[in-house]
């Protein structure tokens, strides 16, 4: 397989330091499937872009294959929305009255939200439900192997949508995707149907996102709320899985509480900025929970 030449190294600039253990959580830890990690890099896919990661004592590095997309030095910092005062957002959480909430938020310092290409996300997490991290990974790396187009010597972006229309469903399921593929290929054909609908749903207020998204094939309210928080900068988005239903039964005495009732109290007790105050719940039940 011919490999890419890569640039030279270069800082993400301003600066950017976190430690290892929440690079990691930011980039593999469920708000995006297309990172893979060798000793202490990260390469990363999204939209027609290839970058890697490394940190070193002066910061975030990243360089990419010496024939770029254009822009990926700024493509990179939207995607890690670098430009976000997240210290500041994060100290605007209810952490001074929340002792659980400071505890995540101590052992994640740092953590932040990606901004993903809205279809892009939404295909990803069409194929997450009941699945672990790293399936979902193998399904999305087989989606894009199969069916996307080749951006750099040894990598393919994902599908777009219109192309995912025309793929059989047959075909989809061979990614994989069991059930999924089902879902994959009716939300396919109704975007195909409906052009321009995912770029006029994007930056939609929240509650009317949402409500658009439910429109498609096998989205509920744990996707839609994973889709506009990863893929559309909502920060009041509260997805509910099974490691935030943990995390609020037993840190926040709600036993049997339904997702419907969790995602409520989240919005409520959290506020503006729940899905910031989610991905700290999530990441710490799913690191030293139990």
């Amino acid at each position: 397989m011919n490999l890419p030449a890569w640039s030279e190294w270069q800082p993400v600039a301003p600066r950017l330091t976190v430690a290892p253990t929440v690079l990691a959580e930011t980039l593999d830890g469920g708000q995006s499937f297309r990172w893979q990690q060798a000793d202490d890099v990260w390469t990363g896919v999204w939209s027609e872009h290839v970058v890697r990661l490394r940190l070193d004592d002066s910061g975030l590095r990243w360089r990419a294959p010496k024939s770029p997309a254009p822009g990926t030095n700024e493509a990179l910092t939207h995607y890690l929305a670098h430009k976000t005062d997240w210290a500041a957002l994060t100290d605007s959480l209810p952490w001074r009255s929340d002792p659980h909430l400071a505890t995540c938020i101590a052992a994640f310092p740092g953590l932040r939200i990606l901004r993903q290409h809205f279809g892009e996300t939404l295909l990803g997490f069409l194929c997450s439900a009941t699945k672990q991290i790293v399936q979902i990974k193998q399904m999305v790396a087989l989606l894009a192997h199969r069916h996307g187009a080749e951006i750099a010597p040894g990598f393919h972006r994902l599908p777009t949508w219109a192309e995912l229309a025309d793929v059989p469903e047959k075909e989809l399921r061979q990614c994989l995707l069991g059930f999924r593929a089902k879902f994959i290929h009716a939300t396919a054909r109704y975007l195909a149907a409906r052009p321009g609908w995912l770029e006029e749903t994007e930056p939609l207020p929240y509650a009317a996102a949402k409500e658009r998204l439910l429109e498609l094939p096998g989205v509920g309210e744990k996707v839609a709320d994973c889709v506009l928080l990863f893929g559309a900068g909502k920060l009041e988005a509260f997805p509910v899985d099974t490691w935030v239903l943990k995390s609020l039964a037993r840190r926040y005495h709600l036993p049997g509480w339904k997702p419907a009732q969790v995602a409520q109290f989240g919005r409520a007790h959290f506020g503006p900025l729940a899905g910031l105050a989610q991905q700290y719940l999530f990441s710490w039940e799913r690191r030293f929970g139990g």
